[in-house]
């Protein structure tokens, strides 16, 4: 069976680390965190949080990315630590569950912007979202390469758009420092202190989202020793800087006191630094951060089917690489048709509500693997950062159990499906092949 050869460099590998990351939410976000929160301080202070915790997650990943070098990501790693059959329930729930899901709703949440740019009709509009996913489908599908070098381009100009309108915002005087002071006082209308941050560390958690998904691509990273630590702890940099730099030119620009809704703050920022030309200059914005998140989850989910079937977890054909273009490319269509399915049946909200509480429980779970290794780790971090990593992942699962425990349990629910469907794909001996394999 042919194998991948290594073609991503460090910008490739950055790119998928920061691309989920700062898409849709990057403009809804702090605005609805900074409503809530009331005060610029506790705004920082919540996204510095989350950046300690994903910079653990960051130190955790680079280590197993290290030790295992290979497409799959935490399939991979829990497959190591836990055995086939939890890798299998991760498996499961991310390729045929959630990753569709999110791919869908990106697709889904770009059509309003996309309403503002172009003037199409209805009916195109509602094409748009399943056009979107098979175009980044069909660039992935045709080379890692090609999908890398995209990839990487849509970033480097995500960034620089973004960072553009923080210094926009500045030099055109628009940006007024006195918007956000005091510091730490909170502004009338905002909410009961406690309720505020479990909900912004929450709403932070899901913003920073994505930023291990460098690890599946690991098998078509060149250096992966090297680059991987640098696109992890580097990637995770940036999408920090990002997220305190533009809610500060948010709260500089429309004062908090100000917000009504996620949607009108957008309308509102726009209008102030760019006049009538605002709608359409955020809407562009948005939109590029959107394609750059696609990109970034259309390359790095079907290496967890491809990783599966290699490991004979999978049915075979999505282990198999295209002859020509070297690309997994019957993995590739099954995630890009299951997005479109989801799609197409509305039901990626409640995909991603059943789901995301199981989602955290794994992340925690990959990263524990660093205590089951053969091979002691000898970090100047280690045992530090794996063990804020798990405990605030368990945080945040609590918070979203209080918050919403039904949704919670029928993920889990939909993730232990997975152990009826494992055996009925797979014969018994199929399996003890498996374990013996592993062991």
């Amino acid at each position: 069976m042919a194998s991948q050869q290594r073609q991503l460099g460090l910008a490739a590998a950055i790119a998928v680390v920061t691309g989920e990351s700062i898409a849709l939410g990057i403009f809804l976000t702090p605005a609805a965190m900074a409503k809530s929160l009331g005060s610029p301080l506790l705004l920082a202070a919540v996204w510095l949080g989350m950046a300690l915790m994903a910079m653990c997650g960051a130190l955790c990943y680079s280590e197993l990315a290290i030790r295992f070098p290979e497409s799959g990501g935490e399939y991979v790693y829990l497959r190591a630590g836990y055995g086939e059959t939890v890798a299998f329930l991760y498996g499961w729930m991310s390729s045929i569950v959630m990753y569709p899901g999110v791919a869908a709703a990106l697709a889904v949440g770009s059509v309003p912007y996309l309403a503002q740019v172009l003037p199409v009709g209805a009916r195109a509009l509602a094409f748009a979202p399943v056009l979107i996913l098979v175009v980044f489908g069909a660039i992935n599908l045709l080379g890692t390469r090609l999908s890398g070098s995209i990839m990487s381009s849509v970033n480097i100009l995500k960034l620089v758009v973004l960072f553009g309108l923080v210094g926009w915002a500045v030099v055109s005087g628009h940006a007024h420092p006195g918007n956000l002071l005091p510091l730490a006082a909170r502004r009338p209308g905002s909410d009961a202190l406690f309720p505020a941050i479990a909900g912004g560390v929450v709403s932070a958690f899901f913003s920073f989202g994505g930023w291990w998904e460098a690890s599946k691509i690991a098998g078509e990273v060149r250096n992966p020793r090297r680059t991987l630590p640098l696109a992890f702890l580097g990637g995770v940099s940036v999408v920090t800087l990002v997220y305190l730099l533009i809610s500060a030119a948010f709260l500089a620009v429309v004062p908090i006191e100000q917000i009504s809704s996620n949607t009108a703050f957008v309308a509102q920022f726009g209008l102030a630094l760019f006049g009538e030309a605002g709608a359409r200059v955020l809407s562009l914005t948005v939109l590029v951060c959107v394609c750059s998140g696609i990109a970034a989850l259309s390359m790095a989910a079907p290496r967890v089917s491809y990783a599966m079937a290699q490991k004979g977890a999978f049915l075979p054909a999505f282990g198999r690489l295209h002859p020509r273009w070297g690309t997994p490319a019957n993995a590739i269509l099954l995630q890009t048709g299951l997005a479109v399915a989801v799609l197409l049946l509305g039901a990626f909200d409640r995909v991603l509500a059943f789901i995301i509480f199981s989602a955290i429980l794994f992340l925690a779970l990959a990263a524990s693997t660093l205590f089951r290794t053969t091979e002691p780790v000898r970090a100047w971090w280690f045992p530090v950062a794996p063990i804020l990593f798990i405990l605030l992942s368990a945080v945040i699962a609590l918070l979203i159990l209080m918050h919403d425990p039904v949704p919670a349990m029928v993920g889990v629910a939909i993730v232990l499906c997975g152990l009826p469907l494992r055996r009925l794909f797979f014969p018994q001996q199929t399996l003890a092949a498996i374990s013996h394999e592993r062991n």
